[in-house]
C-alpha cells in the first residue's frame, strides 16, 4: 500500500478530463487510508451470462486483504442443479461430476455472507471484482433466490479503476490476464475462482500504487476519484 509520505513521482494521467465534482485530491490525513481499508476481493464462476438466462453460480472465490495483508480465504464449488455447456467446461475445466456433491446456492450463500460480516469490524470493508456488475449482479440474484438481504457494501471495480490510471497507449486492453501480464502477477488468471481472485489481489495493488501518482491516499479520495468514469450497470 502506498505512503502518503513518502516521494512518489507523478505518473501519465489517464486522459480524462477534470472530473465535474469538486474533487479535491491530497488530503490523506482526512479519511480512511487505503492501507486501512479491508478489501474482500470476489470471482465466480458461473453457467453462463446472466440469470435471467437461467444461468447459475458454479463456484465461488474471495480473499480479504488490508494493508497487503492476507486476512482469510473463500472457496466453494456450487451446484447449480442444470448440465454444464460445454464451452464453459472447456474455458474453465469444471465438470458436472466435480459440482455433483457441492452443496447448492441456497447453503452457500449465507455461509459466503458470514465470510463476509467477519470484516464488518474492520474501519472501512469494500467489495472488489474484475467486471464487477457481472459478479455483484449474480450474487444480488442470488440473494434474491435464497431469500437473504443483500448487504450494501461499497464496490470497486478494478476494470474501471484501471481504465483510470493506464493510458489506452499503455495496454491492449483492460481483461484480466492482458494486466496480469501488463503487471506480471505471480498467479495467473485462469478461469477458476480462487486463482483468478489472487490475480485481482495483486491487480489491485499495482493500481493503488498507480493512484499515488493522483494523490489519491484515502477510501474518500478513490470515491471521488472513480465518479470520473461512469459505472456500468449490470441487470442480472
Amino acid at each position: 500500500m502506498p505512503n502518503p509520505e513518502s516521494e512518489i513521482s507523478k505518473i501519465p494521467s489517464s486522459g480524462f478530463g477534470p472530473p465535474s465534482d469538486n474533487w479535491q485530491p491530497g488530503f490523506s490525513e482526512i479519511g480512511t487510508s487505503l492501507s486501512e481499508v479491508t478489501f474482500i476481493v470476489l470471482d465466480l464462476e458461473t453457467t453462463g451470462a446472466s440469470p435471467l438466462q437461467g444461468c447459475a453460480i458454479t463456484e465461488i472465490g474471495a480473499v480479504a486483504v488490508r494493508g497487503g495483508e492476507v486476512l482469510g480465504e473463500f472457496s466453494t464449488f456450487v451446484n447449480p442443479r442444470t448440465p454444464l455447456p460445454s464451452y464453459i467446461t472447456n474455458l474453465t475445466g469444471i465438470t458436472d461430476e466435480m459440482l455433483a456433491g457441492a452443496p447448492h446456492i441456497s447453503e452457500v450463500f449465507t455461509t459466503f455472507l458470514d465470510f463476509i460480516s467477519q470484516f464488518n469490524d474492520a474501519k472501512s470493508l469494500h467489495l472488489v471484482a474484475h467486471n464487477a456488475p457481472f459478479d455483484i449482479g449474480f450474487l444480488k440474484a442470488a440473494a434474491r433466490e435464497t431469500a437473504n438481504p443483500w448487504p450494501k457494501y461499497e464496490v470497486i471495480d478494478t476494470v474501471r479503476l484501471a481504465r483510470l490510471v493506464i493510458e489506452k497507449s499503455e495496454i491492449l486492453n483492460y481483461k484480466l490476464g492482458t494486466l496480469s501480464e501488463f503487471f506480471e502477477t505471480q498467479t495467473l488468471p485462469n478461469h477458476r475462482a480462487l486463482d483468478d481472485v489472487k490475480t485481482t489481489v495483486e491487480v489491485l495493488h499495482r493500481l493503488i500504487e498507480r493512484l499515488a501518482g493522483y494523490e489519491v491516499f484515502t477510501v474518500q479520495d478513490l470515491k471521488q476519484f472513480m465518479k470520473r468514469l461512469p459505472e456500468r450497470k449490470f441487470k442480472p
